[in-house]
């Protein structure tokens, strides 16, 4: 043993630098994930990562809508498609289902893209769940579900269609995939930095670790998020104005929305969706183009004056 301690601190260089080492292996191989999955979306010219393969990403969308109708069959939920309220939301579906088409290849054309054709594999359905939850959702593959709680908010098939506009331009931009390869980066990072701060003071890990965890939160996970609504938003309303729906009810829709639950939100920068002040201002920013896209298949329905 060397009495000045020269060869335990060669071995802890040993090991530091087999530590760097895994964490560059890491680094290369969340680059290579992350950008190897990069293309252009058509729908809005944005760049975007994708984690699973369309066809798997309609599977696990089949596999979840089925989950939910057995939650809502067991809790006596779900409405008859003979309801009033399943009807209603069944009719708004299938006009907007109409214009998947169109407003793909129109949308893709805008962005000098081939328009996508993932689409056409969907089994589209809707279902209609009674519960107080101002909510609807759109999973992939085409399988949706309202809420009951939502119409008092909607209160016209208007903004009822915008927001189910809203949901299926989820399912048609593939947010579900991208949700995936942002959560799998996310997870290389988290097991990067625990090999790299691997040794020290426990104390010194949790600090380090609740810093790495709080800015892949904020910097990461909640941007990629708000982004996604947004794209959802504009997307969603020019599908709902092609269907000959009017997109001006998006505005005062929103409006409403902001007041559910007394108002109260976390500010913008630590929530997943944009804040209302912004959204209504950025759907205001999309209303003409909306309204061509109305103006294009609705010459029959000209919309009120306002």
């Amino acid at each position: 043993m060397d009495p000045y301690g020269n060869q335990a601190r060669g071995g802890r260089r040993g090991f530091g630098g087999f530590r760097w080492w895994i964490l560059l292996l890491f680094g290369l191989y969340a680059a290579w994930s992350w950008f190897g999955s990069a293309k252009t979306d058509p729908y809005t010219g944005e760049t975007a990562h994708y984690g699973t393969s369309a066809d798997e990403e309609v599977q696990l969308g089949e596999q979840a809508f089925v989950q939910v109708l057995n939650d809502a069959n067991s809790q006596r939920a779900l409405l008859p498609s003979s309801a009033p309220q399943s009807q209603a939301v069944s009719q708004i579906a299938q006009r907007l289902i109409d214009k998947v088409p169109q407003v793909t290849q129109a949308l893709a054309k805008q962005n000098n893209q081939e328009a996508p054709t993932d689409y056409r594999s969907f089994k589209w359905s809707v279902a209609v769940i009674n519960s107080q939850e101002a909510n609807a959702f759109c999973l992939p593959g085409g399988k949706m579900a309202v809420y009951t709680g939502l119409f008092p908010v909607t209160q016209n098939d208007d903004a009822l269609a915008v927001v189910m506009g809203h949901e299926i331009a989820h399912a048609l931009l593939r947010h579900g995939s991208q949700r995936m390869a942002q959560q799998k980066l996310v997870q290389l990072g988290q097991v990067a930095a625990g090999a790299a701060v691997g040794g020290m003071d426990p104390q010194q890990q949790q600090m380090i670790m609740g810093a790495l965890g709080a800015g892949a939160q904020y910097g990461l996970v909640l941007p990629y998020g708000r982004n996604h609504e947004t794209q959802a938003d504009k997307v969603g309303l020019m599908l709902a104005a092609a269907a000959c729906y009017d997109p001006r009810q998006a505005v005062p829709l929103w409006q409403r929305m902001s007041q559910l639950g007394g108002g109260q939100r976390p500010a913008e920068f630590a929530s997943t969706h944009p804040d209302p002040a912004n959204r209504i201002q950025a759907l205001q920013q999309l209303m003409p183009a909306a309204l061509e896209f109305y103006q294009a298949n609705c010459a029959n329905k000209p919309l009120a004056a306002r």
